[in-house]
Formats: structure tokens, sequence, C-alpha cells
């Protein structure tokens, strides 16, 4: 009976997978961007309608992203000369220079290591993945997508700052948070703390659920 062999993927919380490949901009390897954040996605393809948008709108959020410390690189199961065909085709019909890399996965070593090829979505072509990793190189978020929904920049805008909001502040972040609103601040450990907590001029629902302000303006 043949037995089947479960892939590991890398996990929330653990180290990303250390990988050198060449790009649109040379050779890299993703631990020299340890000190930055980096936003590591996938494209199921070049020269496709759906991928030639997500790429102008990635193009468009880089500036706010590098304001916020973070890397965009791209990746598809293309080679290098490819995406250099399909990049400058986007600048002469929409006018738009993507100023990101772009790796060149010919041989699907990235895409493998990061768990980019659904078999039930196509075994040749990457999902569009996005993966949100911090500067000490920990896998902080996942999100996935099927071949035919484009992705929300404004929802991956939106998760790094939270990610950001959440580590420089202590704090986590409700449902459908968005920069300028209250953040939930961490929960009381003993019987004491939460005894104090209704006292502690937070915006008290019970001593499990409070909010506040943050006074930083941009939330990084």
């Amino acid at each position: 009976m043949e037995e089947k062999c479960e892939q590991i993927f890398p996990k929330i919380g653990e180290t990303a997978p250390d990988f050198e490949a060449v790009t649109t901009q040379g050779t890299i390897r993703l631990s020299d961007f340890k000190g930055k954040w980096v936003i590591l996605f996938s494209h199921p393809a070049d020269f496709t309608p759906v991928c030639t948008t997500e790429f102008v709108a990635f193009a468009k959020i880089n500036d706010e992203l590098k304001k916020r410390n973070v890397q965009l690189m791209g990746l598809s199961i293309d080679s290098v000369y490819s995406h250099i065909a399909w990049l400058r085709r986007i600048k002469e019909k929409l006018g738009v220079e993507i100023p990101f890399p772009v790796i060149g996965d010919i041989d699907m070593k990235v895409a493998k290591l990061f768990g980019m090829i659904h078999a039930g979505e196509s075994t040749t072509a990457a999902i569009r993945c996005v993966f949100f990793i911090d500067q000490d190189m920990i896998l902080r978020a996942m999100v996935y997508y099927p071949l035919n929904v484009g992705r929300n920049m404004e929802e991956i805008l939106r998760l790094i700052i939270a990610l950001q909001t959440a580590d420089i502040h202590k704090v986590a972040t409700p449902a459908n948070w968005r920069p300028g609103d209250k953040v939930i601040v961490p929960p009381p450990s003993t019987m004491e703390a939460a005894e104090k907590r209704s006292t502690e001029g937070f915006e008290y629902i019970d001593w499990f659920l409070c909010k506040k302000e943050l006074a930083t303006p941009d939330y990084v």
C-alpha cells in the first residue's frame, strides 16, 4: 500500500525558511532582509489578467509599506525572463513600474518550501499566498486566495499595520479594526488585577474585555 508523505509547511510563529533565489533585481536571500518586515506573495502566472491587476495594486501600496519598513517580494513559477517581459508590458500598457523584486521559481523550490502549490487548484501554478515575515524572520501571518480571486490591498495594509501596532504597543486588535480605532488591552492574569481593571481608565466592557485609544497617530 502506497504511503502518503505529508509535506511540512511553515507555521505562524516559526522562523520562515531561508532561501536564495534569482529575481528581477538580482540574486537575493531572504535572510538578507533581516531587520525589515517582508511580505512574500505568490501569483499563478505572468501575462494573466488577475495577476496583472494585483501587481499594479501592489505597486501602488509599495511606498506605504516602505514607510513601515516592509519589503515586498513577488513570486511565480515562471522564469526571470518571463517576469522581465511581463513587467515591461505592464509599464508600457498601464504606465506602472513594478518597484519590488519578483522571484523566478521555475524549479518550484521556493513555492514548495512555503507550500504555495495546492494540488486541488493546480500542480503547476502557485495559488495566491501572502506571507507576513517580521524583522526577526518569524512568520507572523499567512493569507491564501484561490486562483480566480484577486487580493484586497487594503486588507494587506491593515494586517501589517495591525501586526506592528500589536508589537509596539503590546495590545491586540478587535474584529474589523482599522488604524485609528481603539485597541484591546491584554486581560488581567490574576484575581486582584481583574478586580482593579474597572478603575484603570479603560473603556470597560468586562474585566477581560477593555479597550483604549493609542496616542501614536500613524500606528507604526
